[in-house]
């Protein structure tokens, strides 16, 4: 079946679809899917070449569509890739670059960088706040 016509029959009632504000953008949880939008470009269900990213415990993994892949093969169809939590962005930007200059979904390459690039800095520990100067009269009393 064509991308188009799963869209088609996708669009309107999906168990994935997202929808708070009557009136405000609809937003969508679908596996695949990189800005969470519910549209067909970033659609994880309709198209059949997608990026997925996740968030593991030993890194961030990628994972993305073989070429001519068959459609009943679902765990071989995939291939991966781990982005390690201390490599950080620069790893993730090779790897999306790799992507799109292979031809793969070269449309998909900022929304999986900036996708990646959130994990990697939500995973990032903070650092403690340093103490407060003491300042004026308080500082001259001392």
């Amino acid at each position: 079946m064509s991308g188009d016509l799963q869209w088609l029959l996708l669009r309107k009632s999906n168990s994935f679809t997202v929808k708070r504000v009557p009136e405000g953008p609809v937003f969508s949880k679908e596996p695949g899917n990189l800005t969470n939008i519910h549209s067909w470009k970033y659609s994880g269900l309709a198209n059949e070449k997608t990026i997925a990213v996740q968030d593991t415990e030993s890194g961030i993994k990628i994972a993305y569509r073989k070429k001519g892949a068959s459609p009943h093969a679902v765990r071989s169809s995939y291939s991966t890739l781990v982005v390690r939590p201390r490599s950080g962005g620069r790893r993730a930007a090779g790897v999306t670059a790799q992507l799109a200059k292979r031809g793969y979904r070269p449309d998909l390459r900022a929304a999986a960088l900036a996708r990646v690039s959130a994990l990697i800095a939500a995973k990032r520990e903070k650092k403690a706040a340093p103490p407060k100067k003491v300042r004026g009269k308080k500082a001259k009393t001392a």
